[in-house]
Protein backbone atom coordinates (compact mmCIF):
# COMPACT_ATOMS: atom_id res chain seq x y z
CA UNK A 1 0.00 0.00 0.00
CA UNK A 2 1.20 3.62 -0.92
CA UNK A 3 2.34 5.92 2.00
CA UNK A 4 -0.07 8.63 1.13
CA UNK A 5 -0.18 10.31 4.76
CA UNK A 6 3.86 10.48 4.18
CA UNK A 7 4.25 11.35 0.77
CA UNK A 8 1.52 14.25 0.45
CA UNK A 9 1.93 17.71 1.85
CA UNK A 10 -0.42 20.90 2.11
CA UNK A 11 1.18 24.12 3.07
CA UNK A 12 -2.08 26.16 4.26
CA UNK A 13 0.11 29.02 4.45
CA UNK A 14 0.33 29.31 0.33
CA UNK A 15 -2.12 31.28 -1.62
CA UNK A 16 -2.49 27.90 -3.87
CA UNK A 17 -6.04 25.89 -2.87
CA UNK A 18 -5.31 23.40 -1.02
CA UNK A 19 -7.60 20.66 -3.48
CA UNK A 20 -5.10 21.98 -6.11
CA UNK A 21 -1.77 21.43 -3.98
CA UNK A 22 -3.25 18.09 -3.85
CA UNK A 23 -4.19 17.05 -7.09
CA UNK A 24 -0.68 18.53 -8.50
CA UNK A 25 1.34 15.91 -6.47
CA UNK A 26 -0.66 13.02 -6.79
CA UNK A 27 0.11 14.12 -10.79
CA UNK A 28 4.05 14.05 -9.86
CA UNK A 29 3.82 10.56 -8.05
CA UNK A 30 2.17 9.56 -11.41
CA UNK A 31 4.98 10.86 -13.25
CA UNK A 32 7.63 9.53 -10.94
CA UNK A 33 5.98 6.17 -11.70
CA UNK A 34 5.88 6.19 -7.80
CA UNK A 35 1.51 5.77 -8.88
CA UNK A 36 1.69 3.42 -11.69
CA UNK A 37 -1.41 2.66 -14.01
CA UNK A 38 -4.05 1.26 -12.14
CA UNK A 39 -3.27 1.81 -8.74
CA UNK A 40 -6.33 2.04 -6.60
CA UNK A 41 -6.27 5.73 -4.89
CA UNK A 42 -7.72 6.27 -1.05
CA UNK A 43 -11.36 6.68 -0.33
CA UNK A 44 -11.88 10.62 0.01
CA UNK A 45 -12.98 9.91 3.36
CA UNK A 46 -10.24 8.38 4.50
CA UNK A 47 -7.40 10.51 3.07
CA UNK A 48 -9.08 13.42 4.28
CA UNK A 49 -8.67 11.62 7.66
CA UNK A 50 -5.19 11.01 6.90
CA UNK A 51 -3.94 14.28 5.64
CA UNK A 52 -6.46 16.63 8.42
CA UNK A 53 -8.49 18.31 5.62
CA UNK A 54 -12.07 18.37 4.99
CA UNK A 55 -13.55 15.79 3.03
CA UNK A 56 -14.75 18.16 0.53
CA UNK A 57 -10.97 19.26 -0.86
CA UNK A 58 -10.12 15.71 -1.60
CA UNK A 59 -13.16 15.10 -3.93
CA UNK A 60 -12.79 18.27 -5.54
CA UNK A 61 -9.10 16.97 -5.94
CA UNK A 62 -10.30 14.17 -7.18
CA UNK A 63 -12.42 15.35 -9.39
CA UNK A 64 -9.60 18.06 -10.50
CA UNK A 65 -7.92 14.87 -11.26
CA UNK A 66 -11.08 13.08 -13.10
CA UNK A 67 -11.01 16.30 -15.55
CA UNK A 68 -7.57 16.15 -16.43
CA UNK A 69 -7.90 12.61 -16.96
CA UNK A 70 -5.07 11.47 -15.16
CA UNK A 71 -7.77 9.00 -12.75
CA UNK A 72 -10.76 7.40 -13.81
CA UNK A 73 -13.98 6.21 -11.79
CA UNK A 74 -15.19 3.08 -11.39
CA UNK A 75 -18.19 2.62 -9.95
CA UNK A 76 -18.77 0.38 -7.16
CA UNK A 77 -14.80 0.46 -6.73
CA UNK A 78 -13.10 3.44 -6.25
CA UNK A 79 -10.91 5.79 -7.94
CA UNK A 80 -7.96 4.38 -9.95
CA UNK A 81 -4.89 5.98 -11.51
CA UNK A 82 -5.78 6.03 -15.46
CA UNK A 83 -5.13 2.47 -16.98
CA UNK A 84 -4.79 4.51 -20.74
CA UNK A 85 -1.93 6.32 -19.60
CA UNK A 86 1.67 5.67 -21.28
CA UNK A 87 4.85 5.29 -19.41
CA UNK A 88 7.20 8.39 -18.90
CA UNK A 89 10.28 7.70 -20.54
CA UNK A 90 13.73 7.76 -18.44
CA UNK A 91 14.57 11.22 -17.92
CA UNK A 92 17.44 12.79 -18.83
CA UNK A 93 18.77 15.56 -16.62
CA UNK A 94 20.74 18.38 -17.88
CA UNK A 95 19.57 26.39 -25.93
CA UNK A 96 13.18 67.76 -59.80
CA UNK A 97 10.30 66.68 -57.32
CA UNK A 98 11.21 66.39 -54.70
CA UNK A 99 8.04 64.43 -52.94
CA UNK A 100 8.27 61.43 -52.24
CA UNK A 101 7.70 58.44 -55.11
CA UNK A 102 4.82 56.56 -54.75
CA UNK A 103 6.67 54.31 -57.50
CA UNK A 104 9.01 52.10 -56.40
CA UNK A 105 12.33 52.08 -58.07
CA UNK A 106 13.98 49.24 -56.65
CA UNK A 107 13.32 45.72 -56.37
CA UNK A 108 11.90 43.60 -53.08
CA UNK A 109 10.52 40.57 -51.66
CA UNK A 110 7.35 40.02 -51.24
CA UNK A 111 5.25 37.21 -49.52
CA UNK A 112 1.64 36.73 -50.86
CA UNK A 113 0.52 34.45 -48.03
CA UNK A 114 1.21 37.17 -45.66
CA UNK A 115 -1.76 39.56 -47.19
CA UNK A 116 -4.48 39.37 -45.17
CA UNK A 117 -8.11 40.81 -45.36
CA UNK A 118 -8.10 44.28 -43.24
CA UNK A 119 -11.62 45.46 -42.61
CA UNK A 120 -12.19 49.02 -41.47
CA UNK A 121 -14.02 49.50 -38.02
CA UNK A 122 -17.64 51.43 -38.84
CA UNK A 123 -19.92 52.53 -36.23
CA UNK A 124 -23.41 50.45 -35.35
CA UNK A 125 -21.61 47.43 -36.78
CA UNK A 126 -20.92 44.35 -34.53
CA UNK A 127 -17.76 42.64 -35.84
CA UNK A 128 -16.66 38.58 -35.10
CA UNK A 129 -14.12 38.46 -32.78
CA UNK A 130 -11.74 35.27 -32.23
CA UNK A 131 -11.33 35.49 -28.75
CA UNK A 132 -10.33 38.72 -27.37
CA UNK A 133 -10.51 40.17 -23.93
CA UNK A 134 -12.71 43.65 -22.73
CA UNK A 135 -11.17 46.31 -22.85
CA UNK A 136 -13.43 47.86 -20.75
CA UNK A 137 -12.19 45.69 -18.13
CA UNK A 138 -8.47 47.01 -18.23
CA UNK A 139 -7.13 48.64 -14.62
CA UNK A 140 -6.34 50.82 -16.16
CA UNK A 141 -6.07 53.73 -13.11
CA UNK A 142 -4.13 50.78 -11.21
CA UNK A 143 -1.50 50.31 -14.24
CA UNK A 144 -1.37 54.51 -14.62
CA UNK A 145 -0.75 54.92 -10.60
CA UNK A 146 1.98 51.97 -10.99
CA UNK A 147 3.60 53.68 -13.94
CA UNK A 148 3.66 56.41 -12.56
CA UNK A 149 5.17 55.72 -9.21
CA UNK A 150 8.06 53.87 -11.20
CA UNK A 151 8.62 56.65 -13.33
CA UNK A 152 8.86 59.13 -10.32
CA UNK A 153 11.72 57.42 -9.29
CA UNK A 154 15.21 59.41 -8.33
CA UNK A 155 16.84 56.16 -10.34
CA UNK A 156 14.73 56.02 -13.07
CA UNK A 157 16.98 57.30 -15.34
CA UNK A 158 19.17 54.42 -15.76
CA UNK A 159 15.96 52.56 -17.21
CA UNK A 160 15.33 55.00 -20.39
CA UNK A 161 18.63 54.40 -22.57
CA UNK A 162 19.56 50.88 -24.14
CA UNK A 163 19.26 47.96 -21.86
CA UNK A 164 19.80 44.00 -22.01
CA UNK A 165 18.14 42.58 -25.20
CA UNK A 166 16.62 39.93 -22.70
CA UNK A 167 14.19 42.22 -21.11
CA UNK A 168 13.71 43.91 -18.02
CA UNK A 169 15.61 41.91 -15.33
CA UNK A 170 13.34 42.41 -12.41
CA UNK A 171 10.15 41.60 -14.42
CA UNK A 172 12.21 38.46 -16.18
CA UNK A 173 13.21 37.33 -12.00
CA UNK A 174 9.23 38.17 -11.16
CA UNK A 175 8.24 36.31 -14.13
CA UNK A 176 10.03 33.37 -12.99
CA UNK A 177 8.46 33.43 -9.91
CA UNK A 178 5.25 33.64 -10.78
CA UNK A 179 5.11 31.25 -13.50
CA UNK A 180 6.96 28.35 -10.89
CA UNK A 181 4.03 29.29 -8.44
CA UNK A 182 1.14 29.18 -10.79
CA UNK A 183 2.16 27.25 -13.77
CA UNK A 184 4.22 24.37 -12.02
CA UNK A 185 7.33 25.45 -13.84
CA UNK A 186 11.43 25.14 -12.08
CA UNK A 187 12.84 27.97 -13.98
CA UNK A 188 15.36 30.99 -13.02
CA UNK A 189 15.00 34.34 -14.97
CA UNK A 190 17.96 32.62 -17.22
CA UNK A 191 15.34 30.47 -18.62
CA UNK A 192 13.04 34.03 -19.55
CA UNK A 193 13.21 36.52 -22.48
CA UNK A 194 10.83 39.17 -22.71
CA UNK A 195 9.09 39.21 -25.98
CA UNK A 196 6.85 41.90 -27.40
CA UNK A 197 3.19 39.68 -27.25
CA UNK A 198 3.48 35.66 -28.10
CA UNK A 199 3.69 36.64 -31.69
CA UNK A 200 6.90 38.29 -30.87
CA UNK A 201 7.78 34.99 -29.18
CA UNK A 202 6.42 32.31 -31.90
CA UNK A 203 8.63 34.24 -34.36
CA UNK A 204 11.69 34.24 -33.01
CA UNK A 205 11.71 30.59 -31.79
CA UNK A 206 10.77 29.60 -35.64
CA UNK A 207 13.72 32.00 -36.90
CA UNK A 208 15.93 29.72 -34.44
CA UNK A 209 14.54 25.97 -35.21
CA UNK A 210 13.56 26.45 -38.89
CA UNK A 211 15.31 26.60 -42.56
CA UNK A 212 14.06 26.28 -45.88
CA UNK A 213 12.83 22.72 -45.86
CA UNK A 214 12.40 21.79 -42.14
CA UNK A 215 9.42 20.27 -41.51
CA UNK A 216 7.19 21.63 -38.15
CA UNK A 217 3.76 19.81 -37.33
CA UNK A 218 0.73 21.36 -36.42
CA UNK A 219 -3.07 20.54 -36.00
CA UNK A 220 -5.24 20.27 -39.46
CA UNK A 221 -6.98 23.25 -37.51
CA UNK A 222 -4.13 25.99 -36.22
CA UNK A 223 -3.81 29.50 -35.62
CA UNK A 224 -3.61 31.50 -39.02
CA UNK A 225 -0.67 33.49 -38.03
CA UNK A 226 1.73 30.93 -36.51
CA UNK A 227 1.09 28.56 -39.75
CA UNK A 228 2.28 31.90 -41.62
CA UNK A 229 5.48 32.72 -39.40
CA UNK A 230 6.23 29.31 -39.85
CA UNK A 231 5.78 29.69 -44.33
CA UNK A 232 7.91 32.61 -43.49
CA UNK A 233 10.86 30.72 -42.03
CA UNK A 234 10.16 28.69 -45.30
CA UNK A 235 9.12 25.55 -43.55
CA UNK A 236 7.30 22.68 -44.66
CA UNK A 237 3.91 22.39 -42.93
CA UNK A 238 2.98 18.49 -42.03
CA UNK A 239 -0.69 18.49 -40.84
CA UNK A 240 -1.78 16.19 -38.29
CA UNK A 241 -5.95 15.40 -36.77
CA UNK A 242 -7.09 17.18 -33.73
CA UNK A 243 -10.13 15.72 -32.32
CA UNK A 244 -12.02 16.71 -28.62
CA UNK A 245 -9.04 15.47 -26.69
CA UNK A 246 -6.34 17.97 -29.21
CA UNK A 247 -3.72 16.43 -31.46
CA UNK A 248 -4.19 12.52 -32.33
CA UNK A 249 -0.48 11.11 -31.34
CA UNK A 250 -1.09 8.39 -33.56
CA UNK A 251 -0.78 10.44 -36.48
CA UNK A 252 1.76 12.39 -35.34
CA UNK A 253 3.84 8.98 -34.42
CA UNK A 254 3.33 7.80 -37.78
CA UNK A 255 4.67 11.25 -39.58
CA UNK A 256 7.61 10.62 -37.18
CA UNK A 257 9.02 7.35 -38.30
CA UNK A 258 9.24 8.88 -42.13
CA UNK A 259 10.30 11.95 -41.90
CA UNK A 260 12.29 14.08 -39.81
CA UNK A 261 10.23 16.46 -37.53
CA UNK A 262 12.01 19.71 -36.31
CA UNK A 263 9.53 20.79 -34.31
CA UNK A 264 5.43 20.24 -33.36
CA UNK A 265 3.61 23.51 -32.59
CA UNK A 266 0.56 22.98 -30.38
CA UNK A 267 -2.00 25.20 -28.22
CA UNK A 268 -2.29 22.34 -25.71
CA UNK A 269 -4.52 24.27 -23.34
CA UNK A 270 -7.21 25.49 -25.39
CA UNK A 271 -6.76 24.28 -28.82
CA UNK A 272 -6.79 27.55 -31.22
CA UNK A 273 -9.33 27.28 -33.19
CA UNK A 274 -11.38 24.28 -31.62
CA UNK A 275 -10.78 25.27 -27.67
CA UNK A 276 -10.86 21.57 -26.85
CA UNK A 277 -7.99 20.61 -24.19
CA UNK A 278 -5.52 18.42 -24.86
CA UNK A 279 -6.08 15.38 -22.44
CA UNK A 280 -3.06 14.01 -19.89
CA UNK A 281 -2.54 10.96 -22.12
CA UNK A 282 -1.70 13.05 -25.29
CA UNK A 283 0.76 15.22 -22.77
CA UNK A 284 2.70 12.23 -22.07
CA UNK A 285 2.60 11.12 -25.28
CA UNK A 286 3.91 14.47 -27.36
CA UNK A 287 6.85 14.29 -24.27
CA UNK A 288 7.83 11.30 -25.23
CA UNK A 289 7.76 11.52 -28.99
CA UNK A 290 9.83 14.63 -28.50
CA UNK A 291 12.41 13.22 -26.41
CA UNK A 292 12.52 9.76 -28.73
CA UNK A 293 12.58 11.82 -31.90
CA UNK A 294 14.47 14.58 -30.47
CA UNK A 295 12.05 17.71 -31.96
CA UNK A 296 10.75 20.91 -29.74
CA UNK A 297 7.69 21.80 -29.01
CA UNK A 298 6.51 25.09 -29.33
CA UNK A 299 3.78 25.12 -26.70
CA UNK A 300 1.59 28.81 -27.50
CA UNK A 301 -0.03 28.94 -24.14
CA UNK A 302 -2.17 32.08 -25.11
CA UNK A 303 -5.12 32.31 -22.60
CA UNK A 304 -3.87 30.25 -19.59
CA UNK A 305 -5.67 32.02 -17.16
CA UNK A 306 -8.97 31.93 -18.42
CA UNK A 307 -10.81 28.17 -17.10
CA UNK A 308 -14.75 28.02 -16.19
CA UNK A 309 -14.98 24.26 -15.30
CA UNK A 310 -11.87 23.30 -13.68
CA UNK A 311 -8.41 25.01 -12.33
CA UNK A 312 -6.39 25.51 -15.09
CA UNK A 313 -3.84 22.34 -16.54
CA UNK A 314 -0.26 22.77 -15.58
CA UNK A 315 1.45 23.52 -18.96
CA UNK A 316 3.55 20.97 -20.98
CA UNK A 317 6.50 22.76 -20.13
CA UNK A 318 5.95 21.93 -16.63
CA UNK A 319 6.04 18.09 -17.33
CA UNK A 320 9.08 18.76 -19.53
CA UNK A 321 12.70 17.92 -17.74
CA UNK A 322 14.52 16.95 -20.98
CA UNK A 323 14.52 20.59 -22.32
CA UNK A 324 12.24 19.99 -25.54
CA UNK A 325 9.72 22.29 -24.82
CA UNK A 326 9.95 26.06 -25.91
CA UNK A 327 7.20 27.94 -23.59
CA UNK A 328 5.17 30.89 -25.04
CA UNK A 329 3.03 33.46 -22.99
CA UNK A 330 1.97 37.19 -22.95
CA UNK A 331 -0.03 39.00 -20.82
CA UNK A 332 -1.70 40.60 -23.43
CA UNK A 333 -4.65 38.81 -23.59
CA UNK A 334 -5.04 38.75 -19.79
CA UNK A 335 -5.18 41.99 -19.47
CA UNK A 336 -5.39 44.42 -22.76
CA UNK A 337 -3.77 43.80 -26.61
CA UNK A 338 -2.06 47.06 -26.16
CA UNK A 339 0.45 45.87 -23.39
CA UNK A 340 2.97 43.94 -25.42
CA UNK A 341 4.26 42.14 -22.62
CA UNK A 342 5.22 38.45 -23.39
CA UNK A 343 7.51 35.54 -22.17
CA UNK A 344 9.56 32.99 -23.58
CA UNK A 345 10.77 30.42 -21.81
CA UNK A 346 13.53 27.39 -22.86
CA UNK A 347 16.75 26.20 -21.82
CA UNK A 348 19.52 28.95 -20.93
CA UNK A 349 21.31 28.29 -24.16
CA UNK A 350 17.93 28.84 -26.44
CA UNK A 351 17.62 31.60 -24.32
CA UNK A 352 20.54 32.93 -24.97
CA UNK A 353 20.79 32.65 -28.85
CA UNK A 354 17.11 34.20 -28.79
CA UNK A 355 17.76 36.96 -27.45
CA UNK A 356 21.21 37.65 -29.92
CA UNK A 357 17.96 37.04 -32.77
CA UNK A 358 16.52 39.74 -31.19
CA UNK A 359 18.94 42.90 -30.78
CA UNK A 360 18.44 42.58 -34.99
CA UNK A 361 14.61 42.46 -34.86
CA UNK A 362 13.50 45.34 -32.22
CA UNK A 363 16.55 45.48 -29.79
CA UNK A 364 14.43 45.67 -26.63
CA UNK A 365 11.47 46.19 -25.23
CA UNK A 366 9.72 48.99 -23.36
CA UNK A 367 11.64 49.02 -19.69
CA UNK A 368 9.09 51.45 -18.08
CA UNK A 369 6.47 49.53 -19.58
CA UNK A 370 8.52 46.11 -18.17
CA UNK A 371 8.91 47.40 -14.48
CA UNK A 372 5.29 48.39 -14.24
CA UNK A 373 3.99 44.64 -14.96
CA UNK A 374 6.83 43.63 -12.68
CA UNK A 375 4.75 45.71 -9.51
CA UNK A 376 1.62 44.58 -10.74
CA UNK A 377 2.41 41.09 -10.84
CA UNK A 378 4.34 41.04 -7.89
CA UNK A 379 1.61 43.33 -5.85
CA UNK A 380 -0.91 40.72 -6.62
CA UNK A 381 -2.98 42.81 -8.77
CA UNK A 382 -2.85 40.54 -11.93
CA UNK A 383 -4.42 38.19 -9.88
CA UNK A 384 -6.65 40.73 -8.87
CA UNK A 385 -7.40 40.94 -12.15
CA UNK A 386 -7.90 38.13 -13.49
CA UNK A 387 -9.93 36.52 -10.92
CA UNK A 388 -12.78 39.55 -11.54
CA UNK A 389 -12.57 38.89 -14.91
CA UNK A 390 -13.43 34.84 -14.81
CA UNK A 391 -16.23 35.59 -13.18
CA UNK A 392 -17.70 38.21 -15.88
CA UNK A 393 -16.11 36.01 -18.79
CA UNK A 394 -17.75 33.01 -17.74
CA UNK A 395 -21.54 34.75 -17.27
CA UNK A 396 -20.66 36.29 -20.62
CA UNK A 397 -20.10 32.50 -21.77
CA UNK A 398 -22.92 31.04 -20.39
CA UNK A 399 -25.44 33.96 -21.48
CA UNK A 400 -23.95 33.18 -25.57
CA UNK A 401 -24.02 29.67 -25.35
CA UNK A 402 -27.48 29.97 -23.44
CA UNK A 403 -28.77 32.05 -26.65
CA UNK A 404 -26.92 30.52 -29.29
CA UNK A 405 -28.77 27.32 -28.19
CA UNK A 406 -32.58 28.04 -27.38
CA UNK A 407 -32.24 30.73 -30.83
CA UNK A 408 -30.15 29.33 -33.05
CA UNK A 409 -29.55 25.65 -32.82
CA UNK A 410 -31.14 24.75 -36.34
CA UNK A 411 -28.34 26.77 -37.75
CA UNK A 412 -24.99 25.64 -35.81
CA UNK A 413 -24.05 23.34 -33.32
CA UNK A 414 -21.05 23.85 -30.55
CA UNK A 415 -19.83 22.46 -27.79
CA UNK A 416 -19.52 24.99 -24.60
CA UNK A 417 -15.91 25.39 -23.96
CA UNK A 418 -13.88 24.95 -20.52
CA UNK A 419 -12.18 28.17 -20.98
CA UNK A 420 -11.49 30.87 -23.16
CA UNK A 421 -12.73 33.20 -24.89
CA UNK A 422 -14.39 32.27 -27.80
CA UNK A 423 -16.86 29.35 -28.78
CA UNK A 424 -16.14 26.94 -32.12
CA UNK A 425 -19.30 27.17 -33.93
CA UNK A 426 -19.82 24.43 -36.64
CA UNK A 427 -22.67 25.57 -39.06
CA UNK A 428 -24.87 23.13 -40.40
CA UNK A 429 -25.44 22.22 -43.74
CA UNK A 430 -26.57 23.63 -46.38
CA UNK A 431 -25.62 26.39 -45.43
CA UNK A 432 -21.79 27.93 -45.76
CA UNK A 433 -19.96 30.93 -44.38
CA UNK A 434 -19.77 32.77 -47.48
CA UNK A 435 -23.04 33.21 -47.75
CA UNK A 436 -23.86 34.09 -44.07
CA UNK A 437 -20.95 36.59 -44.36
CA UNK A 438 -22.80 38.16 -47.33
CA UNK A 439 -25.86 38.64 -45.77
CA UNK A 440 -25.18 39.49 -42.24
CA UNK A 441 -23.27 43.01 -43.23
CA UNK A 442 -27.13 43.70 -44.56
CA UNK A 443 -27.70 43.58 -40.80
CA UNK A 444 -24.64 45.34 -39.69
CA UNK A 445 -23.11 42.13 -38.65
CA UNK A 446 -18.97 41.38 -40.25
CA UNK A 447 -17.98 38.10 -40.01
CA UNK A 448 -14.70 38.80 -41.10
CA UNK A 449 -11.99 35.86 -42.69
CA UNK A 450 -13.57 32.94 -41.78
CA UNK A 451 -11.50 31.83 -44.66
CA UNK A 452 -8.57 31.28 -42.07
CA UNK A 453 -9.99 29.13 -39.94
CA UNK A 454 -9.49 26.09 -42.64
CA UNK A 455 -5.96 26.58 -44.18
CA UNK A 456 -6.13 22.76 -44.45
CA UNK A 457 -8.65 23.22 -47.07
CA UNK A 458 -11.15 20.28 -44.79
CA UNK A 459 -14.61 21.85 -45.22
CA UNK A 460 -15.19 21.61 -41.52
CA UNK A 461 -17.74 24.29 -42.13
CA UNK A 462 -16.76 26.12 -38.53
CA UNK A 463 -14.98 29.80 -37.20
CA UNK A 464 -14.52 30.72 -33.65
CA UNK A 465 -16.54 33.34 -33.00
CA UNK A 466 -15.48 35.50 -29.41
CA UNK A 467 -17.90 36.20 -26.62
CA UNK A 468 -16.04 37.86 -23.96
CA UNK A 469 -15.64 41.26 -25.48
CA UNK A 470 -19.16 41.98 -25.60
CA UNK A 471 -21.31 42.82 -22.61
CA UNK A 472 -24.78 41.44 -21.69
CA UNK A 473 -26.57 44.00 -23.79
CA UNK A 474 -24.21 43.45 -26.98
CA UNK A 475 -24.30 40.01 -26.91
CA UNK A 476 -27.75 39.77 -26.76
CA UNK A 477 -27.59 42.36 -29.78
CA UNK A 478 -25.40 40.09 -31.69
CA UNK A 479 -28.02 36.90 -31.50
CA UNK A 480 -30.49 39.45 -32.85
CA UNK A 481 -28.79 39.90 -36.00
CA UNK A 482 -27.23 36.86 -36.54
CA UNK A 483 -30.69 35.69 -36.25
CA UNK A 484 -31.98 37.83 -38.68
CA UNK A 485 -29.25 37.10 -40.92
CA UNK A 486 -29.94 33.24 -40.54
CA UNK A 487 -33.82 34.03 -41.30
CA UNK A 488 -32.74 35.70 -44.18
CA UNK A 489 -30.71 32.92 -45.48
CA UNK A 490 -33.72 30.40 -44.80
CA UNK A 491 -35.70 31.54 -46.85
CA UNK A 492 -33.27 30.92 -50.07
CA UNK A 493 -32.53 27.49 -49.22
Amino acid sequence: MFPFKTSLFLDRSCAQPLYVQLSNQIIQLIKDQKLPSKTKLPGTRALSEDLGVHRKTVVACYEELLLQGWVESIPKKGTFVNSNLPDFVPLDFVKEDRSFKNERGFSFYSNEFLNRKIIEQNENVMYVNDGISDTRLTPVNEIARTYRRIANRASIFQHLSYGSTFGNEKLREVLAEYLNTTRGLHITKENVLITRGSQNGIYLSSQLLLKKGDVIVVGKTNYISADLTFLHANAVIERVAVDECGLVMEELERLCKKKSIKAVYVTSHHHHPSTVTMSAERRIHLLNLAKKYGFAILEDDYDYDFNYNHAPILPLASHDTNGNVVYIGSVCKTVAPVFRVGYLIANPEFINEAANLRRIVDRQGDALLELTFADFIQSGELDSHIRKVIKVYKARRDLFCELLSNELSNFFEFEIPKGGMAVWLHLKEPYQWKAVAKTGRKHKLEIGDYERYDSANTNHNCIRVGFASFNEIEIKEFIVRLKLTMRNLEKDV
